[in-house]
């Protein structure tokens, strides 16, 4: 199954209906279009649309956007606690988009170091991908592709917000103060993805 957030609201692509508020039977190319015009523009809350081969509508789906791709981390500490970013009135993870000739995991080392100002990273194994759509300037929708790496961190730098990427503020969290403080006010593929690390570390 493959999930993508569409206006902070699933489209899930799956092999048959699941508990989504709709589920759409794939056609062709235009039934995906329909299901990301509902959830930009009525009250749906989430989607699903199925059919024999999820690969197949995963590669349609694709190719009707701009597909960029980006990385980041998840930086978990001596405390256990994880680096957050503060930007757009949210809590969020560092993570940006990869440069050319970069391998993701490059990218994700470095976003995290500009963006939080911290060094001595010890990239650990991959976590997960998620996908969220968003429409730029022009009015054209981008496939947003971000591959999550876990990161440990042994330093004792003192983190900085990356000021002229908007970023407000860089704090660790315990798990605590990321339920209570960070899962009321982020983005909901950073609970998926805190989802999935929490999962793995059990």
């Amino acid at each position: 199954m493959y999930k993508v957030l569409v206006n902070e609201k699933k489209l899930s692509l799956d092999t048959a209906p699941d508990n989504n508020e709709k589920n759409l039977v794939y056609e062709n190319p235009a039934t995906l279009e329909i299901a990301v015009d509902l959830l930009e523009n009525t009250s749906c809350t989430g989607i699903t649309v199925y059919g024999e081969n999820p690969d197949m509508i995963w590669d349609r789906f694709k190719s009707l956007y701009k597909v960029i791709t980006a990385a980041g981390g998840i930086v978990v500490n001596q405390k256990k606690e994880i680096l957050f970013i503060h930007r757009l009135s949210k809590w969020d993870l560092p993570k940006g988009k990869a440069e050319a000739g970069e391998t993701i995991e490059t990218t994700a080392v470095r976003e995290v170091e500009e963006e939080t100002a911290i060094t001595e990273l010890d990239l650990k194994e991959f976590i997960n991908t998620t996908y969220h759509m968003y429409t730029e300037r022009d009015g054209r929708k981008i496939l947003k592709t971000t591959h999550w790496f876990l990161m440990h961190y042994h330093g004792n730098e003192t983190p900085k917000p990356q000021i002229e990427e908007g970023i407000k503020e860089v704090s660790w969290k315990s798990k605590a103060q990321i339920e209570s403080m960070v899962f009321p006010n982020t983005f909901e593929n950073i609970k998926l993805i805190l989802q999935d690390y929490w999962s793995m570390t059990r």
